[in-house]
């Protein structure tokens, strides 16, 4: 039984992905009290990047942005195999994005609001969040994006 959120990632035509299994020594998510925090997602579709290289340079900002949205989708995707239903989120809290950059590319908040124009459809009013857009030289699997949540739950009362 999928719940208002999943109905809603149906209504945009958007499929939550199998999580990703992790690259190294770390958890796709983890929980502490209300809070999940998700490791960095790369723009993985089914197992393998769309597209690698630097934005600005291979890689144009439409497509950094489209990829970000990837990223925030498999964020959800960590979200939920921690908690089950995502109709438990209370809201998204904080975004951080890292985008490999070319040396003159200053477009990263840009690219960043693929992530979280895609939460704010997806989620509405819950999806608004504090964000941080950050250039770096060169990301994991020579990724363009990588987005990471923080994301406030529903604590089950005793």
């Amino acid at each position: 039984m999928s719940g208002v959120v999943e109905a809603r990632l149906a209504e945009l035509g958007l499929t939550l992905p199998e999580v990703v299994p992790p690259l190294a020594a770390y958890q796709p998510a983890v929980r502490s009290g209300a809070y999940v925090y998700t490791a960095g997602q790369l723009p993985m579709v089914k197992g393998s990047l769309p597209v690698t290289g630097k934005v600005g340079a291979e890689v144009s900002a439409e497509q950094a942005k489209e990829l970000a949205a990837t990223c925030a989708l498999n964020a959800l995707a960590a979200v939920k195999s921690v908690i089950g239903d995502l109709d438990a989120i209370v809201r998204v809290v904080k975004v951080v994005g890292f985008v490999a950059s070319a040396p003159d590319f200053t477009g990263q908040p840009g690219v960043l609001n693929g992530a979280s124009e895609l939460l704010g459809e997806v989620l509405g009013e819950k999806g608004v969040h504090a964000r941080s857009a950050v250039g770096v030289a060169v990301l994991p699997l020579d990724a363009p994006v990588e987005v990471e949540l923080q994301v406030e739950v529903e604590v089950a009362q005793a």
